[in-house]
């Protein structure tokens, strides 16, 4: 027999998602039938599944170790930190803030978000690291629970990410991203001169094959409605630094936005202008797309902000 107590990081979901987890290579019709037989049973009781499981309850699984092991996915031996994460650089993640439920990280540019492929190396495994590292996490709670960041910004686009911690977090950051309670602000540098602050709408259309969108000013099959808002903070007669902020969240909305009104992000390759780039390039080193996820104001009132890098400062104090 089993008896496993829930933490906070497998509170406030249903039992039968939990037992999913636990056991991932049973049936859920297996479940079924043993919460109905009471081999698997929540306090002391029987259960269906759809109960909602609190810090403190008790689950007993009355298995014999070989069942219970097999259905885990393995041997049951001590949890140690999997090998995938065991060399991962967790110090070299910048936390901007931190609390027992959420983490706030300034991604630097050229990390994946999440990953692509199998094999990648994205900022979740960089958080869960840190957070086996400091003991935020155990390698056994791993295995029902994964801390992960929730928005995502593109692999050259740097600046604030936020993540879940406990399922507690997740939930609450997942719903303010939604909802659109929370309101995000980047910083970019974009070609030419802008002096007016601007609101602009229109409709995104999105090639998934290639990774791509398109801007178009009236809507179409397939056309996503997207609207930026954007501020002139400094600028210059070849260059502009802008605060933006994004009312809808599509993909590459805010570079591509930008671009098909003539003043595409500096560095940026998909749809920046390449002349442009290369003169930027040549005089200020730039390796990356001029975009970076600035501030985050929450409904609560708190608000937190991540300075922009060198190549911001590299192009904005130039002298041409």
């Amino acid at each position: 027999m089993r008896e496993i107590q829930i933490g906070k990081n497998e509170a406030g979901q249903r039992l039968d998602k939990y037992l999913k987890k636990l056991l991932p290579n049973a049936g859920s019709s297996f479940l079924y039938k043993m919460l109905r037989k009471k081999n698997i049973v929540w306090n002391g009781k029987k259960a269906d599944g759809s109960e909602k499981i609190v810090v403190g309850d008790t689950i007993q699984i009355y298995f014999s170790e070989e069942t219970f092991t097999k259905f885990a996915g393995g041997e049951q031996k001590k949890a140690e930190i999997p090998a995938s994460l065991s060399k991962v650089a967790w110090d070299k993640l910048p936390i901007v803030y931190e609390d027992e439920d959420i983490v706030i990280i300034n991604k630097p540019s050229g990390m994946l978000s999440q990953k692509a492929k199998p094999e990648d190396i994205s900022a979740n495994e960089y958080l869960i690291a840190y957070l086996l590292h400091t003991g935020a996490i155990t390698p056994e709670e791993l295995k029902t629970f994964h801390p992960s960041v929730c928005n995502r910004l593109d692999r050259n686009t740097s600046g604030l990410l936020l993540a879940g911690k406990s399922l507690k977090g997740l939930q609450e950051l997942s719903a303010m991203l939604k909802d659109r309670s929370m309101r995000k602000y980047y910083r970019c540098i974009v070609s030419g001169e802008m002096r007016e602050p601007a609101r602009i709408c229109g409709y995104l259309c999105k090639d998934e094959k290639n990774n791509q969108v398109t801007i178009q000013s009236r809507p179409g099959a397939d056309a996503k409605y997207i609207e930026t808002e954007y501020t002139p903070v400094a600028s210059m007669p070849d260059r502009t630094l802008l605060e933006v902020h994004l009312i809808t969240g599509r993909s590459h909305q805010i570079r591509a936005h930008l671009a098909s009104i003539g003043h595409p992000i500096i560095g940026d390759l998909k749809y920046g202008d390449q002349m442009v780039n290369q003169k930027w390039r040549t005089c200020c080193r730039i390796k990356s797309q001029l975009l970076h996820a600035y501030r985050v104001e929450l409904p609560d009132g708190r608000s937190f902000l991540a300075k922009t890098g060198a190549e911001f400062e590299r192009v904005m104090t130039y002298q041409n």
